[in-house]
């Protein structure tokens, strides 16, 4: 089954799509954009991205909700399983978020954020697009 994604690349482009291929270790994988009247299919190759988003909706939830930045604080309470993990890109994005796998010498890893009314199921981040990763308690 196809994954709703939306690509971020380093330049700053964003592609949405759907993918049935991604491989964190590959060095290419397909997404399908749907147009109108005809899909086409991408191929997209990894050293030129900064993130792939898995999504619940192509175009984002809901407009009118409001953005809600939650942090580590508003999780103490909880039980968690992984990393709790702070990402900020080159382009001075910052996204937290629980981590079970991350490994410096791998291409990147994937992260849920801490939001659970996110639009982002979980972010896969490339690491040569990451200019700092902070770890919290």
């Amino acid at each position: 089954m196809p994954n709703k994604v939306v690509i971020r690349f380093l330049d700053g482009r964003i592609e949405r799509g759907y993918t049935a291929d991604f491989q964190p270790h590959k060095e290419i994988f397909h997404l399908v954009v749907k147009g109108e009247g005809q899909d086409r299919s991408l191929a997209i190759k990894m050293a030129n991205l900064k993130a792939v988003f898995f999504v619940k909706e192509l175009h984002g939830m809901d407009k009118e909700r409001p953005v809600v930045k939650r942090s580590f604080t508003d999780l103490k309470d909880q039980k968690l399983l992984g990393k709790k993990v702070e990402v900020e890109f080159t382009d001075g994005e910052i996204l937290s978020g629980i981590t079970l796998g991350y490994s410096p010498q791998r291409r990147g890893f994937f992260f849920t954020p801490i939001d659970p009314e996110s639009n982002n199921e979980r972010i896969f981040a490339i690491l040569s697009a990451v200019k700092d990763i902070r770890f919290h308690d």
